[in-house]
């Protein structure tokens, strides 16, 4: 993706510079995983967060192109894990680890009722 005015740290609340901001580059890993596990999904099931570990190392500017990997490292009965990393132009971004757990969509979401 194109970092654009909207992904700042100033326009998110996070922060008061025009940089990528740690919240989109948290979405962006999670929608990494999502992607990496989305073709191989029974009907009926998803995964969802929780659980993200992840170092922003460096400020990443508006206009610069960002890329978010999603590698899945483990799976514990319904948990999985991933080693993900977000890079752009100049290098690593960020990297660290992210957990989603697999639900059933329906019964997941008779819990939030």
């Amino acid at each position: 993706m194109v970092v654009g005015d909207a992904d700042t740290a100033a326009a998110m609340g996070s922060g008061s510079l025009a940089v990528l901001a740690t919240p989109r580059v948290v979405a962006l890993c999670e929608q990494a995983t999502c992607v990496a596990v989305v073709d191989h999904l029974a009907d009926g099931w998803t995964t969802v967060g929780t659980k993200v570990e992840l170092d922003h190392l460096r400020a990443t500017a508006v206009g610069s192109h960002v890329t978010a990997h999603a590698v899945l490292e483990e799976i514990d009965r319904r948990r999985l894990t991933f080693v993900v990393s977000v890079s752009d132009t100049n290098g690593a971004v960020a990297a660290g680890k992210v957990t989603r757990a697999l639900v059933e969509v329906d019964r997941f979401m008779d819990t939030t009722r």
